[in-house]
């Protein structure tokens, strides 16, 4: 597939020394929606920043869409949609006032359509009945979805989102993901930046996981964890009891979740998965569910870091 980013030992140090970005080589396949992933603070917001132009790299290149940034700024940015650090908002000036003012800044957007193109934009994110409302009276979800919308005023090649469904309740982040779906079937290449594994692994084709400033893992999402165990998990409700057995039979990191599951490490590849969930019987445990779930994209990148981060926020 051709790449749409593609960066080369890309690294930015701040005064200090130390490196928020750090060696970084990246691919982002045309077509994709590629979910850039890790904690806050593990050098997301800044690569992005780097990729748009919008600061110099220390070392290393970045090249999206086949120009080289920043120098290709002019030539590239007319074909990306983007949503940074949240939406850069008139307060004072209506949702739909706000998007006539963006759309009248791009030098190639026809005055004669720019209404029926704010209007569509409006509609897709879900603001059209608030309009008309001043922006500083939005909530922040209402704010994520009129820069998400600032965004989608022209058909663009590439959308670079940096968690864009910050703010959003349960089912705003449902329609975002069901929009990001929809620009990737129209031939949009999605750049999606997040902290929320399972938000990465709902909408996502591929993904990268960033740690500390570095990459520790690329790839498409299905592929990420496939050499990763998933965990052992148990469903009973005798939870209490199999917490204890499961420890005894020498399962390690045993948790009791929410309702009737027990999880624990899967045990040695020479374990009998059989025997432990007769043991289990044996001790008076009533099992009604057991065996080794497929490894998630925390579980793997707990295996490459020891450490987790959100995973639904």
């Amino acid at each position: 597939m051709t790449a749409v980013i593609e960066t080369r030992g890309l690294t930015k140090r701040y005064r200090g020394g130390q490196p928020a970005v750090d060696r970084l080589d990246l691919t982002v396949p045309d077509g994709s929606v590629f979910g850039f992933l890790g904690p806050n603070g593990s050098g997301k917001t800044t690569t992005i920043r780097m990729l748009m132009g919008l600061i110099e790299p220390t070392a290393g290149s970045a090249t999206v869409l086949g120009g080289t940034m920043p120098g290709a700024v002019r030539s590239v940015l007319p074909h990306v949609g983007a949503l940074i650090e949240g939406p850069a908002l008139y307060g004072f000036l209506s949702g739909r006032d706000n998007l006539l003012r963006y759309d009248s800044a791009d030098p190639t957007a026809d005055p004669r359509t720019r209404r029926g193109r704010v209007a569509a934009a409006l509609d897709r994110v879900g603001l059209t009945p608030a309009a008309g409302k001043k922006a500083k009276a939005y909530s922040l979800g209402m704010k994520q979805r009129l820069g998400l919308a600032s965004a989608l005023l022209r058909p663009r090649r590439l959308l670079v989102l940096d968690e864009p469904t910050n703010g959003l309740d349960p089912q705003g982040m449902r329609e975002i993901r069901s929009l990001v779906r929809e620009l990737a079937a129209d031939g949009t290449t999605v750049f999606l930046s997040s902290h929320l594994l399972d938000e990465i692994e709902q909408v996502c084709t591929h993904a990268a996981v960033m740690a500390r400033g570095r990459l520790l893992i690329q790839g498409p999402v299905a592929e990420l964890a496939a050499g990763t165990r998933g965990r052992l998990t148990v469903v009973t409700p005798d939870t209490g009891d199999a917490a204890r057995l499961l420890k005894e039979l020498g399962i390690a990191e045993v948790a009791v979740g929410d309702g009737d599951k027990v999880t624990g490490e899967p045990p040695d590849p020479e374990t009998d998965l059989a025997d432990l969930n007769a043991a289990l019987v044996r001790g008076g445990v009533r099992v009604r569910g057991f065996g080794v779930e497929r490894a998630s994209l925390e579980d793997a990148f707990v295996a490459l870091t020891g450490e987790g981060f959100d995973v639904a926020g």
